[in-house]
């Protein structure tokens, strides 16, 4: 449900050559769907709409002339902004497979002051945000429960499989599991770039998981995966108490 698979517009692939890579692989790992999702809004990288539409249109031609297992839908990866309500009217910004769910994407240091604003906005317009990779922001990181209020607000949270896998550090890894284990994780994405860098791991987050008996909640991550995808209501788990933990005193490199 998270994947920078487009090539040539943000910090994805290269080329169409590093493109294919990653939907080969993606079916190898047992993936059938991939959703794109470039950054847009964000201060490095705006990916207009008609852009990911082109691209995701060639792609789908390809995949369909390589006869490959895999379905290929449109999205964005949006950095929140005040001005997110105006521009979603516009035109500007995708949801996941055309859904009623987006992709928020928060700075890596801080949760914004109209964080929760922005969230209720999008609620009143029936778009549900989806955090992504919640794991990796530092104010977060520091106290937990500042993801637990933006869910109490309604929005919804995704995890990062090479988070969970330990592709970026133990401390992220730690609190990744951390944060399933409070119930605070509803979606489980890739977040793939390039496959020489920043692999899907899709797989590898999956068995770890498996290895810690969470077999449970590997359901109900995999069924809301699905469920984005059919525009259904996503399960959501009542969540544990992050404010009795002292797990997020861990030391991270965000």
């Amino acid at each position: 449900m998270h994947s920078h698979v487009l090539h040539s517009l943000d910090d994805g692939p290269d080329s169409m050559e590093g493109t294919i890579k990653i939907i080969y692989s993606a079916v190898n790992e047992g993936i059938t769907d991939l959703i794109a999702t470039p950054h847009v809004h964000n201060p490095h990288f705006h990916v207009k709409a008609t852009e990911v539409s082109k691209q995701v249109v060639e792609l789908k031609e390809y995949i369909k002339r390589e006869s490959i297992p895999l379905q290929l839908h449109l999205g964005h990866e949006v950095r929140i902004h005040d001005s997110i309500i105006e521009n979603y009217k516009a035109g500007e910004l995708l949801t996941l497979a055309d859904s009623r769910y987006m992709l928020l994407e928060l700075p890596s240091q801080t949760v914004p002051s109209y964080t929760v604003k922005v969230i209720e906005q999008l609620i009143e317009i029936d778009i549900i945000p989806i955090i992504a990779h919640p794991e990796r922001n530092r104010a977060i990181a520091e106290k937990p429960e500042r993801l637990q209020r933006l869910i109490r607000h309604g929005a919804y949270a995704q995890i990062t499989a090479g988070s969970v896998s330990g592709h970026f550090g133990k401390g992220i890894q730690d609190l990744s599991l951390r944060l399933i284990e409070a119930n605070c994780i509803h979606a489980y994405g890739s977040d793939v770039h390039k496959m020489e860098t920043r692999p899907l791991e899709f797989a590898k987050g999956i068995d770890l998981l498996e290895k810690r008996k969470f077999d449970q909640i590997i359901d109900v991550l995999l069924e809301n995966n699905s469920r984005i995808l059919s525009d259904q209501p996503l399960i959501q788990l009542e969540m544990g108490n992050v404010r009795k933990k002292s797990w997020w005193k861990i030391g991270l490199k965000v």
